[in-house]
C-alpha cells in the first residue's frame, strides 16, 4: 500500500499522543489535479493524514492486532490551504478509548500557524466483520520503520515501544510486496 499521506513520525507516545510531518510538494498529483491552476493540498487528504496518524496510535495499543477503521468525522475546521513547500505538522491525541472505537483529537500546524483542528472517530472492528488483517505483520513492520514510528516511539515511562514479535518474525519470513500492478504483456 502506497497511499500513505504522512511522511514521518517525529513524536510517538504510547496510547497517548502523536506527531508526523507530511511535507507537501507539486510532485503528488492531488496537488493539481484537484483545482488545475491552483496547486493546494486537498482538505480530504488532511483528514486522510490524520486518520492515519490517529489509527495508528491506537492501533499500536494492541500491538496493532485490531483493525482499527475511521468511523466519523465529528469535527473539521481549516483556516487556510496549504501550499506546495508547506510542511503539514499534524498531532493526533487520544481523548477516549472503550473496546469497540476511540476519539482523536487532531491538530494540523504548518510553519507554526494552525490550519486545522479536528475530531475523529475510530470503529474497531470485531471479528463480524472477518478476520482477514488490513496488512501483512512483515508488510506492516517495514512501513513503520520507514515512517520512523519505531524509532521515536516511546511508552508513557519513556522506554522505546517494542516491535511486536509477530511482526518481527513475519519481517524475516515474508517476501516484500514490491507492486500489485501485471507485468506488461510484450509481443
Amino acid at each position: 500500500m502506497r497511499w500513505f499521506w504522512i511522511d514521518r513520525f517525529e513524536k510517538f507516545v504510547s496510547g497517548k499522543a502523536a506527531t508526523t510531518l507530511k511535507n507537501v510538494t507539486l510532485g503528488e498529483e492531488p496537488l493539481d489535479d484537484y483545482l488545475p491552476g491552483y496547486p493546494h493540498y486537498p482538505h480530504s487528504l488532511m483528514i486522510e493524514g490524520m486518520a492515519q496518524t490517529g489509527g495508528l496510535l491506537i492501533a499500536q495499543i494492541q500491538d496493532f492486532k485490531q483493525r482499527i477503521v475511521l468511523a466519523k468525522i465529528s469535527k473539521a475546521h481549516f483556516n487556510d490551504i496549504a501550499r506546495p513547500g508547506d510542511q503539514l505538522v499534524l498531532t493526533a491525541t487520544l481523548l477516549n478509548l472503550q473496546d469497540d472505537g476511540a476519539i482523536v483529537e487532531g491538530k494540523i500546524d504548518v510553519a507554526g500557524k494552525r490550519l486545522a483542528d479536528m475530531e475523529l472517530t475510530f470503529a474497531i472492528l470485531d471479528e463480524s466483520y472477518g478476520e482477514a488483517s488490513f496488512f501483512m505483520p512483515g508488510d506492516l513492520c517495514r512501513i513503520l520503520r520507514s515512517l520512523n514510528m519505531f524509532a521515536v516511539g516511546v511508552k508513557q515511562d519513556g522506554t522505546p515501544i517494542d516491535i511486536p514479535q509477530e511482526m518481527l518474525e513475519a519481517e524475516r519470513f515474508e517476501k516484500p510486496i514490491v507492486s500489485n500492478a501485471p507485468l506488461p504483456v510484450t509481443s
